[in-house]
């Protein structure tokens, strides 16, 4: 994503506010089956739309397992009720649905029956800001449905009992080129940055390598990509003035694969400490590098790209928990997850 396009995305979000103020919630649109286009037949940019997570087509060839294993290892706990809150497959619900967070949790809820939960913003009074944190697609030709974000919220629905391909959640809509042929299409998508065309060694792959669904089946492991999500507010943040650049932590899993010294295999990512030992290094390893340093391929600087100039020690505290606490940090969970029968 180019600096110039972030006006074009900070008005499309106005667009969405005014949809929803003409027309409340009957301007959702829902997607037809097979992947097929919205019952509204042509959605347009910042139309908001129901999806089923097996109709979305990837615009990524991988994913980090662990930060999906994270999220499992979360969702099928029970720590977060333990301590009094939803557990946190509800917020990301909310949050992906744009309504905030979870507010009430039946007992018999799940991800598959949304009215046997509430969220703290009720549907047709969606603000500017929770609209932001939806995840987005851009129609295609024979109204295919491209995710050109939240792979890795998606995938961790789709891969829980309650969850699966026909789960259905809504998305934003970011662009309709349902009228371009493929070729045109991709070469498109591949201009305005909405495709990530590398494989999980970070080769150049075509749009036709892309896998067809999410899923960690489907999708390939990407180790860097996980490190890069550990290290969120310890060696680097989401850059805070306006809308962070689509494939941010690809960018900085680039930069790593430079870096001798941070190869993953180097470290044993089954134990915890060796986990957090990888975390830590790669985090100063980041606050280390010269601001204005571009990172490989993205065409930004280290600090655009959001490097921190101090380690974040409360987040890494925080991170560091293990699945004893009453808290367990991420790597605990993923790495309890992981040991788990049939863990793919």
């Amino acid at each position: 994503m180019t600096p110039s396009r972030m006006p074009r995305r900070l008005a499309l979000l106005l667009t969405v506010v005014t949809v929803l103020t003409a027309l409340g919630s009957a301007g959702t649109a829902t997607a037809a089956p097979g992947g097929g286009a919205p019952s509204a037949a042509k959605p347009r940019a910042g139309e908001l739309i129901t999806v089923r997570l097996g109709d979305l087509m990837p615009t990524q060839a991988v994913l980090g397992h662990d930060q999906i294993r994270y999220k499992l290892g979360r969702y099928t706990s029970t720590k977060d009720e333990e301590r009094g809150k939803p557990n946190k497959k509800y917020d990301d619900w909310c949050e992906a649905n744009g309504q905030g967070e979870a507010a009430t949790v039946k007992a018999n809820a799940r991800l598959d029956k949304p009215r046997r939960f509430t969220c703290t913003i009720p549907l047709g009074q969606e603000t500017a800001e929770s609209l932001a944190a939806m995840k987005t697609v851009v129609v295609g030709p024979r109204g295919r449905l491209y995710l050109t974000d939240g792979h890795h919220t998606f995938t961790s629905f789709l891969e829980m009992p309650d969850g699966g391909a026909r789960m259905t959640i809504r998305v934003r809509v970011t662009d309709n080129l349902s009228a371009l042929g493929e070729r045109a299409f991709w070469r498109e998508m591949e201009d305005r940055g909405y495709v990530w065309l590398r494989d999980a060694d970070n080769r150049t792959i075509t749009p036709a390598q892309l896998p067809t669904r999410l899923g960690l089946r489907a999708m390939a492991d990407d180790p860097y990509r996980s490190l890069v999500y550990f290290t969120r507010d310890i060696g680097y943040a989401k850059p805070g003035d306006g809308p962070s650049p689509e494939f941010l932590e690809f960018y900085w899993a680039g930069w790593l694969r430079t870096q001798s010294g941070l190869d993953p295999a180097g470290y044993d990512r089954t134990d915890l400490s060796g986990y957090l030992a990888l975390i830590e290094d790669t985090s100063r390893a980041m606050i280390a590098l010269d601001p204005g340093i571009e990172l490989p391929g993205s065409g930004r600087t280290a600090q655009q790209l959001g490097r921190l100039d101090t380690f974040g020690t409360k987040e890494f505290t925080s991170l560091s928990a293990p699945l004893s606490a009453d808290k367990p940090g991420k790597v605990a969970y993923a790495l309890s997850y992981r040991s788990t029968p049939g863990c793919r």
